[in-house]
Protein backbone atom coordinates (compact mmCIF):
# COMPACT_ATOMS: atom_id res chain seq x y z
CA UNK A 1 0.00 0.00 0.00
CA UNK A 2 0.58 3.37 -0.97
CA UNK A 3 0.49 6.68 1.78
CA UNK A 4 0.04 10.40 0.60
CA UNK A 5 0.46 13.38 2.66
CA UNK A 6 -0.31 16.91 0.90
CA UNK A 7 0.76 20.14 2.26
CA UNK A 8 0.65 23.52 1.41
CA UNK A 9 -2.59 24.98 0.91
CA UNK A 10 -4.41 28.10 2.26
CA UNK A 11 -5.74 31.04 1.43
CA UNK A 12 -4.22 33.23 -0.99
CA UNK A 13 -5.15 36.38 -2.67
CA UNK A 14 -5.56 36.48 -6.77
CA UNK A 15 -2.19 36.58 -8.09
CA UNK A 16 -0.79 35.24 -5.40
CA UNK A 17 1.49 31.75 -4.97
CA UNK A 18 1.09 29.24 -3.13
CA UNK A 19 3.67 25.63 -3.05
CA UNK A 20 1.77 22.34 -2.30
CA UNK A 21 3.93 19.06 -1.37
CA UNK A 22 2.74 15.45 -1.37
CA UNK A 23 4.89 12.65 0.31
CA UNK A 24 4.48 9.31 -0.51
CA UNK A 25 5.56 6.36 1.84
CA UNK A 26 4.91 2.61 1.98
CA UNK A 27 5.51 0.47 -1.26
CA UNK A 28 6.55 3.73 -2.98
CA UNK A 29 8.87 1.28 -5.08
CA UNK A 30 5.38 0.04 -7.47
CA UNK A 31 4.72 4.28 -8.21
CA UNK A 32 4.64 5.40 -12.01
CA UNK A 33 3.59 8.56 -12.19
CA UNK A 34 2.69 10.91 -9.93
CA UNK A 35 0.48 13.91 -9.39
CA UNK A 36 -2.44 16.40 -8.89
CA UNK A 37 -5.71 16.43 -9.09
CA UNK A 38 -8.78 19.39 -7.78
CA UNK A 39 -12.12 18.82 -6.95
CA UNK A 40 -14.34 22.37 -6.47
CA UNK A 41 -17.57 22.15 -4.92
CA UNK A 42 -20.30 20.85 -7.02
CA UNK A 43 -17.89 19.49 -9.73
CA UNK A 44 -16.00 16.24 -10.44
CA UNK A 45 -12.74 15.57 -9.33
CA UNK A 46 -10.12 16.89 -12.49
CA UNK A 47 -6.55 16.59 -13.45
CA UNK A 48 -4.40 19.23 -13.06
CA UNK A 49 -0.82 17.65 -13.80
CA UNK A 50 0.81 15.17 -13.12
CA UNK A 51 4.51 13.37 -13.96
CA UNK A 52 6.23 9.81 -14.96
CA UNK A 53 8.84 8.34 -13.33
CA UNK A 54 10.72 9.46 -16.29
CA UNK A 55 9.51 12.83 -16.72
CA UNK A 56 7.21 13.05 -18.70
CA UNK A 57 4.84 15.83 -17.46
CA UNK A 58 1.38 16.90 -18.60
CA UNK A 59 -0.51 19.95 -17.03
CA UNK A 60 -4.57 20.84 -17.48
CA UNK A 61 -4.42 23.76 -20.62
CA UNK A 62 -6.10 26.10 -17.56
CA UNK A 63 -3.10 26.03 -15.71
CA UNK A 64 -0.33 25.75 -18.45
CA UNK A 65 2.30 28.65 -17.93
CA UNK A 66 1.08 29.09 -14.14
CA UNK A 67 1.68 26.25 -12.86
CA UNK A 68 4.79 23.53 -12.26
CA UNK A 69 4.67 19.79 -11.20
CA UNK A 70 8.32 18.84 -10.34
CA UNK A 71 9.33 15.51 -8.24
CA UNK A 72 12.05 14.15 -5.80
CA UNK A 73 12.10 10.77 -6.62
CA UNK A 74 14.82 9.83 -3.81
CA UNK A 75 12.25 11.50 -1.15
CA UNK A 76 9.38 10.04 -3.06
CA UNK A 77 7.72 13.64 -3.06
CA UNK A 78 6.03 15.51 -5.66
CA UNK A 79 5.41 19.23 -5.60
CA UNK A 80 2.72 22.19 -7.29
CA UNK A 81 4.54 25.20 -7.53
CA UNK A 82 1.14 27.30 -8.26
CA UNK A 83 1.70 31.23 -9.41
CA UNK A 84 -0.78 33.51 -10.55
CA UNK A 85 -3.54 32.45 -8.96
CA UNK A 86 -7.25 33.03 -9.77
CA UNK A 87 -9.99 32.63 -7.66
CA UNK A 88 -11.44 29.76 -10.05
CA UNK A 89 -8.19 27.48 -9.02
CA UNK A 90 -9.86 27.47 -5.34
CA UNK A 91 -10.73 23.92 -5.05
CA UNK A 92 -9.62 21.26 -2.81
CA UNK A 93 -6.28 19.63 -4.37
CA UNK A 94 -5.34 15.58 -4.14
CA UNK A 95 -1.99 14.27 -4.90
CA UNK A 96 -2.50 11.19 -6.71
CA UNK A 97 -0.14 8.61 -7.31
CA UNK A 98 -0.40 5.52 -10.01
CA UNK A 99 1.24 1.92 -8.73
CA UNK A 100 1.03 -1.70 -9.86
CA UNK A 101 -1.77 -3.33 -11.99
CA UNK A 102 -4.25 -5.71 -9.65
CA UNK A 103 -6.90 -7.95 -10.71
CA UNK A 104 -10.56 -8.56 -9.60
CA UNK A 105 -13.39 -10.60 -10.81
CA UNK A 106 -14.30 -7.03 -12.84
CA UNK A 107 -11.37 -7.21 -14.51
CA UNK A 108 -7.82 -6.19 -14.50
CA UNK A 109 -6.91 -2.30 -13.24
CA UNK A 110 -4.09 0.07 -12.32
CA UNK A 111 -3.74 1.00 -8.88
CA UNK A 112 -4.96 4.59 -8.01
CA UNK A 113 -3.69 5.73 -4.74
CA UNK A 114 -5.33 9.33 -2.97
CA UNK A 115 -3.95 11.53 0.12
CA UNK A 116 -6.74 13.64 1.99
CA UNK A 117 -6.48 16.60 0.04
CA UNK A 118 -5.55 20.11 1.02
CA UNK A 119 -8.19 23.17 0.58
CA UNK A 120 -6.69 25.85 -1.43
CA UNK A 121 -8.47 29.18 -1.17
CA UNK A 122 -7.87 32.05 -3.55
CA UNK A 123 -9.80 35.02 -2.63
CA UNK A 124 -9.11 38.87 -1.65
Amino acid sequence: QVQLVESGGGLVQPGGSLRLSCAASGSTGSIDAMGWYRQAPGKQRELVADITGGGMIKYADSVKGRFTISRDSAKNTVYLQMNSLKPEDTAVYYCNADGGVTSDDDGWYVMKYWGKGTLVTVSS
